[in-house]
């Protein structure tokens, strides 16, 4: 049950009322008036019951996991998805037998996973929410690939003495490589080109 009509001689008993029959809270609610009543004379004669329209919200979190389910399952690949939240921060984790399939190489799949859900999250009117995919713990791995990378290729510029492009990667991987390298002075670093080929480039 998803709404309800409810009546009760106040707007706020008949609120109460939808609210115990959808077994929810307030904040999880859209509250629609129909009638405002009235009390009548007395309170009794004349008298008319409030009545209002209570409509639980979309939870965009839920919903984008059931449309992430729906993708890779569609790719004929069966996995179970674990939801964190946290603040606006969302992270789906991906278990499963072929999730080599759903990572792809450098993480590319579950890249364009993540990029599809972040727009189905956020559809719509609600909160704006941050979303990470990750699956059996791909994301760590490859943090720390690319902090060895960003070390490499540092010292590689230093060694030359002359700029060093990295190969093009999503904005989120770029941001890991400018905050590896942000503590060193030898060096800076900025993003050149454009989307998808956008990458960085290490300068002495």
């Amino acid at each position: 049950m998803r709404e309800i009509t409810a009546s009760g001689q106040t707007v706020d008993e008949a609120v109460q009322s939808a609210l115990e029959q959808l077994n929810t809270t307030k904040d999880h609610v859209e509250i629609d008036i129909i009638d405002e009543g009235k009390k009548g004379l007395l309170g009794v004669f004349g008298s008319k019951r409030a009545v209002v329209k209570v409509t639980i919200k979309k939870n965009q979190v839920e919903q984008a996991e059931v449309f992430l389910k729906e993708v890779i399952n569609n790719m004929n690949i069966t996995v179970d998805v674990t939801t964190t939240v946290e603040g606006n921060d969302v992270t789906y984790n991906l278990t499963g037998d072929k999730i080599a399939m759903l990572i792809g190489k450098r993480g590319q799949t579950l890249n364009a996973l993540q990029y599809l859900v972040q727009l189905a999250i956020n559809k719509g009117e609600g909160q704006f929410y941050n979303v990470t995919i990750d699956a059996e713990g791909y994301r760590e791995r490859r943090r720390d690939t690319l902090y060895s990378l960003a070390e490499k290729m540092a010292d590689k510029a230093m060694r030359l003495d002359k700029k060093v492009a990295l190969e093009p990667m999503p904005a989120y991987e770029r941001k890991i490589i400018h905050s590896a390298l942000q503590g060193n002075d030898n060096i800076s670093t900025y993003s050149d080109g454009v989307e998808p080929h956008r990458h960085i480039v290490i300068k002495p």
